[in-house]
């Protein structure tokens, strides 16, 4: 089975994110994978990204997004961890402002596990400590870090 901190990066995990727009968030998410995936373009990643929350809202509640696509060229599932400097409106079905996007693409093909790991997502951002966690931690690499904890410490 594939863990989280095996498919987020210290770099892919970001705190003090401009946020601005839904739209604007999902273009700043899609720089940041598309430097760890040279063979895909970061507007055709904020394409896929976009068009999927056009099917629906990936607002999660309690203030989380679970952003996520298929993407052709993605060779294996990628995470990237996103807390913003101010929420933003994303729709989510609480009508809260969101503030926390922990983003994951998968191959084309990943099926049960990509919903194998939204699950795993979905059930530790669940959790009211580990919300509050990464909503403290000062930096990139402490906000990666909470994620590496939660895994080892199982959920």
């Amino acid at each position: 089975m594939i863990r989280l901190e095996n498919i987020l990066s210290p770099e892919r995990s970001l705190v003090n994110v401009q946020g601005g727009s839904k739209k604007r968030v999902l273009e700043q998410i899609a720089k940041v994978i598309a430097q760890d995936l040279p063979d895909l373009d970061a507007q055709a990643i904020f394409e896929s990204l976009f068009a999927r929350e056009k099917l629906g809202s990936t607002g999660f509640g309690n203030g989380i997004a679970i952003p996520h696509c298929r993407m052709a060229g993605c060779k294996s599932p990628m995470s990237a961890l996103l807390r913003l400097d101010t929420p933003i409106d994303f729709d989510a079905i609480d009508g809260e402002p969101v503030d926390l996007l922990f983003v994951l693409l998968v191959p084309e093909a990943a099926t049960d596990e990509h919903l194998e790991l939204l699950r795993q997502i979905a059930s530790m951002l669940d959790r009211d400590d580990v919300r509050e966690k990464l909503r403290q931690a000062p930096t990139n690499q402490s906000l990666y870090q909470v994620v590496v904890d939660v895994q080892q410490n199982g959920q």
